[in-house]
């Protein structure tokens, strides 16, 4: 997919750097986290994606695997950005999310019932 316009990063993803901002925002990474897991320097990543500076084409394979992208959208921004691989990954927490709270309900539900059926019983009790 291209970015388009309508994509809010579109203006800031249509430069190596831009690219390397989004797809890091993308993967929830700060600069200083990636630059950590790459070996590299802040300042160097920084410089990547100021477009300061390029990386080497080992490091750039390195970048699109830590941030689940592929070099060539890296370089030209061609290809699935992280908009559309993070659809599937959104998806699955949502998923995760929705059965977790169903259960919670579930569990809320049969409290209930117990607690009104004690107070049935405490009212019949009473009268």
């Amino acid at each position: 997919m291209f970015l388009t316009e309508d994509n809010e990063h579109s203006g800031s993803a249509d430069t190596l750097g831009g690219r390397i901002v989004y797809a890091r925002e993308a993967q929830d990474l700060t600069t200083s986290q990636l630059a950590r897991r790459m070996g590299v320097k802040t300042e160097t990543l920084h410089d990547w994606e100021t477009d300061r500076a390029e990386p080497r084409s080992n490091r750039l394979l390195t970048l699109a695997g830590m941030l689940n992208v592929s070099p060539t959208w890296l370089l030209t921004g061609a290809g699935e950005s992280p908009v559309d691989s993070l659809t599937e990954t959104e998806m699955m927490h949502i998923r995760e999310s929705v059965v977790r709270m169903r259960e919670q309900v579930l569990t809320l539900v049969e409290e209930l019932e117990q607690l009104q059926k004690r107070l049935e019983s405490y009212e019949s009790y009473q009268a």
